[in-house]
């Protein structure tokens, strides 16, 4: 790809390149991932909605390892991609910053991932909820000698690419854009599944489910979207997963 073209135009390209013969509009949010990783000097990158308090969607990422670093920082609840969406202002942390600022994503993150700095940006807010772009990098240093107007530049390319998507296919209020629909997302919405189940054997509100299977999953050394996938799907008894969260027998 020709550096010397104007940054909108090289990331169309990459777009272009990631595409599929067959247009799929779910893969779109990955297939953007995979340009933005192509276009800006990172290591890889991820695209997210909130959609609430707590529902973050991951809607794509670029390789499995950047999708396996938005999982981590959902287990825990806290993180600079979390945090993007929901204060609406950009985060830059390296390791160090992690460390002090968010400790249990800090360590998931070393242990799993070789990523050591991560920068995320708020995009523009769009027709489902609250978006963030996640880029990730190995290295510390390259943290702050990004490119912050170019990252944001590419943030709107993003932004752009999901609104004519939706704009140009049909879709219903209840169900959102077909990229919202993504394999991640998806994915994730087993979460909320698995919480409502935890929450009618607990007797407890949403909420709380999800601290509980927040909890066990960090404990167990999984993430929360894996566990819950357990939970949905009756592999694991909720008795004995749960078992020091849950009432006892009558």
């Amino acid at each position: 790809m020709n550096s010397g073209l104007p940054l909108a135009e090289r990331f169309r390209a990459a777009l272009s390149d990631e595409a599929t013969p067959e247009a799929v509009p779910e893969l779109l949010p990955q297939q953007l991932s995979r340009a933005v990783a192509r276009v800006l000097p990172v290591d890889g990158a991820g695209v997210s909605m909130r959609v609430d308090r707590d529902r973050q969607l991951p809607l794509g990422a670029s390789d499995p390892l950047s999708a396996l670093a938005e999982r981590l920082q959902f287990t825990v609840g806290i993180g600079p991609c979390l945090q993007a969406a929901a204060t609406r202002q950009p985060v830059f942390v390296v390791e160090a910053d992690m460390a002090r600022r968010w400790p249990a994503f800090h360590d998931l993150l070393v242990a799993r991932t070789p990523f050591r700095g991560i920068v995320a940006l708020p995009l523009r807010r769009g027709l489902a909820g609250a978006g963030a772009i996640d880029l990730y990098f190995r290295r510390p240093d390259d943290v702050p000698v990004l490119d912050v107007f170019a990252a944001m530049t590419v943030g709107e390319l993003v932004t752009a690419a999901l609104a004519e998507a939706a704009v140009w296919s049909s879709w219903t209020e209840t169900e959102g854009p077909h990229w919202l629909q993504s394999p991640s997302a998806l994915h994730r919405a087993g979460v909320w599944a698995a919480m409502s189940l935890i929450g009618v054997a607990l007797d407890v509100q949403v909420d709380q489910a999800l601290a509980v299977l927040r909890a066990q999953a960090y404990a167990s050394g999984r993430t929360v979207d894996d566990l819950a996938a357990d939970v949905v799907a009756g592999r694991v008894d909720l008795r004995q997963v749960f078992g020091d969260d849950l009432p006892a027998s009558p």
